[in-house]
């Protein structure tokens, strides 16, 4: 079966958030959680993150409930971007990794071992 535009943005966000060492999941919409949950939601270096992947081109393109909930996750000081080019998230991560550099320089981070 042939991939959607959006399925190829959320293999390649996916790809970048291992790559990175990123923890994230993905929550099913079978209809019993709440609605305009984005599709990614990702703990890095302790920075929530939520992603709302669209495919390219569609990137204005969310409901209202998106919309709410974007809106809510940024008020509470977390993150949550719309995303229809994965490279669009190499300024945030880069930016967490600076701030950790520069504020937090004796911080250790882990990787999880394989």
């Amino acid at each position: 079966m042939a991939q959607t535009p959006e399925g190829k943005v959320k293999d390649a966000i996916k790809k970048f958030l291992k790559e990175r060492g990123a923890w994230y999941f993905m929550p099913v919409s079978n209809g019993m959680g709440q609605v305009g949950i984005p599709d990614i939601i990702i703990c890095y270096k302790g920075v929530f993150v939520a992603i709302e992947a669209k495919a390219p081109g569609k990137r204005s393109q969310t409901t209202a409930n998106q919309d709410r909930v974007i809106e809510a996750i940024q008020k509470a000081d977390g993150f949550a971007w719309v995303v229809d080019n994965p490279d669009d998230l190499k300024a945030l991560f880069n930016s967490i990794d600076i701030y950790f550099k520069l504020e937090r320089p004796n911080d250790q981070v882990d990787t999880p071992k394989t």
